[in-house]
């Protein structure tokens, strides 16, 4: 009965301490490159720069994670071995983004230093991200506990980011930018997120306790790098499942990693308020998920769940296709690229949980196997992945821009915030002149071609398409951790 009294618990107070986190996460990595473009003007070797910066990052912090899974592993304190660096991560954290937001160089003293602080980002964030998602596998190893637990924490983690994907373009760009300027409003989002971050780690902090016993002091092996990277490529299972994760991951970020807010700034107008909506109803769906999740994957099992997700993805992407066929840019036309990105969006999130679980099952696969379960280092390659594939986002997002001519009107409207931050331009004259960048106006440089849209477009659904389905017929043919199969495993460990 206590265990089940603190199974409850620990089911509230877990999923809560993700909320600020994944707003931090979401401030960074969907919104960083458009708060550089938009308000710093950089010639073409600066951008460059900010751009492998950004990739050679989120690589470093890709490799860093399976390391700090170890060393987790190995942390002994009376609080366990999660939640030191659960804190430390948090905290220092929050003073980076603040930092990383609020500086006001230009040039390259702005790339050095965003080189500084966004490499000082990859470290602290991945103390907080692999210690919480490594809490899982040592709060209950029953299917469905752990389905509670996964789709819970990942439901938080939705209200954290949506709410952050929400609010952050309506209250930085167009005639709700706070300030008057996309430069002062990203500053005062980020402290924002840089206190409630904190805030709500207290919560798995103080109120949650994870089973101890379940990972075997005696059976640790003395840390080394080999010894990692043995324990990932020993697991072909793990191996097989990481590798259709990223693929699919790599498609699914592409939307919210760039280049949909900077399709519909250039279709629709300078409105935040109007990419608000597009995310708010294009994430809606998946609330659904987040909620009936577990009861869906006791009568439907994960492959058969994913061919009728990749039904209704393509019906999707197909819809936001058909939104080009409308002429003119009226509110029809928006709806049904929103109507279209919803189903899409819905069928990459049932992807996306069937992966963090699949990832998890085998650390039951690993102890089977090969005698210890790993689960510090196993779980660090759901972040991994996280982060491998948002560095392939930012070069594909970089390309996509430099190859349908996007920055050269970033920069022309770059120039405009700045100057309307110093006082130059009024909030009025700036929001005018930036429409008459996008679309043209008389005796002005021609605007966005239709050319240019098209090319954003095919980069934000025929090539997520694509990946998608590629990582269903993957997961297919080669994940073999079915629901009875992992049961089994599960048996044959309880009688052991």
């Amino acid at each position: 009965m206590d265990n089940e009294k603190q199974t409850r618990k620990n089911l509230i107070y877990f999923p809560l301490g993700t909320v600020g986190r994944d707003a931090v996460y979401c401030l960074i990595n969907s919104y960083l490159l458009t708060f550089v473009l938009f308000t710093h003007s950089l010639d073409g070797a600066q951008l460059a720069a900010i751009t492998g910066i950004m990739m050679a990052a989120r690589v470093f912090d890709a490799l860093n994670d399976p390391i700090m899974g170890n060393i987790i592993e190995r942390t002994h304190t009376k609080f366990g071995k999660f939640k030191p660096w659960l804190l430390a991560g948090g905290l220092s954290t929050s003073v980076v983004i603040y930092l990383l937001f609020n500086v006001k160089l230009q040039g390259w003293g702005f790339v050095w230093f965003f080189a500084l602080l966004y490499f000082a980002f990859s470290i602290t964030y991945t103390m907080s991200d692999i210690s919480y998602w490594g809490m899982i596998p040592a709060l209950g190893s029953d299917a469905n506990a752990r389905n509670q637990f996964t789709s819970r924490a990942t439901l938080f983690a939705g209200i954290g980011s949506t709410l952050a994907a929400i609010l952050i373009p309506m209250f930085t760009a167009g005639s709700g930018a706070i300030g008057g300027s996309t430069a002062v409003a990203y500053g005062w989002i980020a402290l924002a997120i840089a206190i409630l971050g904190p805030l709500f780690i207290l919560f798995p902090l103080l109120g949650v306790r994870e089973h101890r016993e379940s990972s075997s002091p005696a059976k640790r092996e003395k840390f080394s790098l080999l010894q990692v990277f043995r324990t990932i490529i020993r697991n072909d299972q793990l191996v097989w499942v990481s590798v259709i994760f990223l693929i699919q991951q790599v498609g699914n970020g592409l939307v919210i990693g760039g280049i949909g807010s900077t399709y519909i700034y250039f279709t629709f107008g300078y409105n935040g308020g109007l990419y608000s909506l597009f995310t708010t109803v294009g994430m809606a769906a998946t609330a659904f998920l987040m909620i009936f999740y577990p009861a869906i994957s006791r009568r439907i099992h994960r492959k058969k769940l994913m061919g009728v997700m990749a039904v209704v993805s393509v019906a999707g992407y197909g819809m936001m296709l058909c939104s080009l066929a409308v002429p003119g840019t009226g509110m029809g036309r928006f709806w049904l690229l929103v109507l279209g990105y919803m189903l899409s969006n819905f069928g990459q999130y049932c992807y996306y949980l069937i992966m963090m679980i699949s990832i998890m099952n085998t650390v039951e696969y690993n102890e089977y196997k090969f005698g210890t379960r790993d689960e510090g280092i196993i779980t660090s390659l759901r972040p991994f992945i996280t982060k491998m594939s948002s560095a392939l986002i930012v070069a594909i997002t970089s390309v996509s821009y430099l190859l349908f001519g996007v920055t050269g009107y970033t920069n022309r409207i770059s120039d405009l915030e700045q100057q309307c931050a110093q006082g130059l331009l009024s909030e009025e004259e700036k929001l005018v002149r930036i429409s008459e960048v996008i679309f043209g106006a008389e005796g002005a440089q021609a605007g966005v071609s239709a050319g240019q849209s098209i090319g954003l477009m095919m980069a934000m659904t025929v090539l997520p398409c694509a990946l998608m389905l590629i990582s269903y017929f993957l997961y297919k043919k080669k994940y073999q951790l079915d629901e009875e199969a992992y049961d089994k495993i599960c048996r044959a460990l309880n009688r052991d």
